[in-house]
C-alpha cells in the first residue's frame, strides 16, 4: 500500500465526468482504509499532448486543475503552475475538469465527422473536397477541419465514455453516436471506392496487389493504437487483394502482434509493381515517394488525406 496519510493523488486519465469520485476513490479508501478528504485528498488534471507533435509540449499546453477540497485544488494548480509555463485553469470540480476533457475529443471526432460526410457527398456531386473547404475557409470563423481516418486511444474513443454516462442517465447522444458511426465508416468506404476506381480501369479485383502506405493512426507518429487504416486493409482483404503495408514510423515486430500483416518498413523492401496505392496516412516520408517506381502501367491511387499534389493521385477524400 502506497497510499499514506495526507497524500494527494491527481489522476490525468480522460475518463466519464464522476469516475474520479464515483469509481476511482471508493477502491483507493477500501484498499488503504483511509478516508476520503480527511486522510488523503484527490485531484484531477487532464492530459492535452497530441502525439508527435515536437512544438505542443507538455509545458506549453495550458492545463486543466482541480481538486477535492477549494485549499487541495488551490495546492494542486500550483504545483501544476511550477511547471506549466503556458499557465492552468482551475477549474470549480474534478467533474468539470473530467467533463471539460472529455468534450475537446467528442467536439474534435464531431467536426471530422461532420466534413467526412462531406467528402461524401461531395464524391457523389464530382466536387473535390479539399478545393470547397479552402475556399469556404476564407470566412474567418470557418473551422479547418479536414475530411480523414479518425483513430487512436484519445479521439476515436473518448466520445464513448461521454454517451456510455449520458445512456446510463436515461440520455441518447444523438449526435455523438452519429459522429462516431460515421468516421468509423471511413476506412470501408476508402477501400470499396479504392476497388470501384479499378474496376472502372479494367483492372481485375481479385489477386490484384494493393501497397497501402502507413498503418499507425497519425502522420509522423509511430503509434499504432486503434488505427483505421487496418480497416481499409481488411476490407481490401475482403475482395480477395493481395495487399502489402508499408510504414517507416511503425514497428514490424507490434504490427505483426496487433494485425498480423508483415509490414514493409524500407522503401528498398518494397519489390512489386502495384494496381492499386491508398495513401492512408500522411507520413512526410510519403510526400516524397515517387509511386511511378512502384505502379503498373494500369494503377490507381487513392490519396486519403490529400498528402500528395492533387494532380498525383486519381482521388482524395
Amino acid at each position: 500500500n502506497v497510499l499514506a496519510k495526507d497524500d494527494v493523488v491527481v489522476y490525468e486519465s480522460t475518463v466519464f465526468p464522476g469516475a474520479t469520485e464515483d469509481e476511482c476513490i471508493p477502491i483507493l479508501e477500501k484498499v488503504s482504509g483511509l478516508v476520503y478528504n480527511k486522510d488523503f485528498y484527490a485531484g484531477y488534471s487532464p492530459e492535452r499532448i497530441n502525439p508527435g507533435d515536437k512544438e505542443h509540449t507538455v509545458t506549453k499546453i495550458l492545463k486543466v486543475t482541480s481538486g477535492s477540497t477549494p485549499e487541495i485544488a488551490t495546492y494542486i494548480d500550483n504545483v501544476y503552475k511550477s511547471i506549466i509555463v503556458a499557465g492552468t485553469h482551475l477549474a470549480p470540480s474534478i467533474k468539470v475538469a473530467e467533463a471539460a476533457k472529455v468534450i475537446e475529443n467528442s467536439q474534435r471526432d464531431i467536426n471530422i465527422a461532420f466534413v467526412n460526410e462531406l467528402s461524401k457527398i461531395f464524391r457523389l456531386m464530382d466536387i473535390d473536397t479539399l478545393e470547397v473547404l479552402e475556399a469556404a475557409g476564407t470566412k474567418w470563423n470557418f473551422l479547418p477541419f479536414r475530411p480523414g481516418l479518425v483513430g487512436g486511444h484519445c479521439i476515436g474513443v473518448d466520445p464513448y465514455y461521454l454517451a456510455q454516462k449520458a445512456m446510463e442517465l436515461g440520455y441518447n447522444p444523438e449526435i455523438i453516436l452519429a459522429g462516431r458511426r460515421l468516421n468509423d465508416s471511413m476506412g470501408p468506404f476508402v477501400a470499396q471506392e479504392s476497388v470501384k476506381m479499378m474496376i472502372k480501369k479494367g483492372i481485375p479485383i481479385k489477386g490484384s496487389n494493393v501497397l497501402v502506405l502507413g498503418i499507425t493512426f497519425k502522420e509522423d507518429c509511430p503509434d499504432i493504437r486503434n488505427s483505421r487504416a487496418i480497416d481499409i486493409v481488411r476490407e481490401l482483404e475482403s475482395f480477395e487483394v493481395n495487399i502489402d503495408v508499408y510504414d517507416p514510423w511503425a514497428t514490424a515486430e507490434e504490427v505483426k502482434h496487433e494485425y498480423d500483416i508483415d509490414l514493409i518498413c524500407n522503401e528498398s523492401d518494397i519489390k512489386k509493381k502495384y494496381d492499386g496505392v491508398v495513401v492512408a496516412v500522411s507520413h512526410k516520408e510519403f510526400k516524397v515517394l515517387n509511386l511511378d517506381n512502384y505502379c503498373a502501367d494500369d494503377h490507381i491511387i487513392f490519396d486519403v488525406k490529400a498528402t500528395l499534389p492533387k494532380e498525383k493521385s486519381h482521388s482524395r477524400l
